[in-house]
């Protein structure tokens, strides 16, 4: 079960997926959740501003436009990621998490990645979260190149 405190995240692949947010509904119907809270089959809008470190992520109905959505947490269990052990790094967690959300694409979208037309990108534990809120896991999402998305990807061979 995850802890229900902030979580700060270091954010591998895709920049404009690295962002504070504001809290409460939008026009669009967004709200704010922790990245703690986030849960596979919800989808997000993306940030407006770049940051190292987020802790909470902007989430819509799968109906309203979107470009992510949340498709496997995965917890690193390699190395280095027993409590108290030291942060394996950036490069680490992102080899990790290459793999691990490769290897879970299809089962959410229904098509192998190298014949999606999406792409996948993640959230790592940052150094803070892993030494201060025992982080350890990684958060995959489906991601377009900017298109919009009104619909979730779950199942759509896309």
């Amino acid at each position: 079960m995850r802890a229900r405190r902030a979580r700060w995240c270091a954010l591998a692949v895709f920049p404009f997926f690295v962002a504070g947010c504001s809290f409460g509904h939008s026009k669009s119907g967004a709200h704010s959740v922790s990245a703690f809270d986030v849960k596979p089959g919800q989808c997000l809008l993306p940030p407006k501003d770049v940051r190292e470190e987020i802790s909470s992520l902007q989430v819509v109905d799968c109906t309203k436009p979107h470009t992510q959505e949340a498709y496997a947490i995965v917890k690193y269990d390699g190395t280095g990621s027993e409590n108290g052990a030291a942060y394996p790094g950036d490069a680490t967690l992102g080899k990790f998490a290459e793999g691990a959300c490769g290897e879970h694409y299809e089962a959410y979208v229904g098509i192998a990645y190298q014949d999606s037309s999406l792409f996948f990108t993640y959230l790592l534990p940052s150094a803070r979260s892993w030494q201060e809120g025992d982080d350890r896991s990684v958060i995959c999402f489906v991601t377009t190149t900017g298109e919009e998305l009104t619909a979730s990807v779950k199942n759509s061979r896309r």
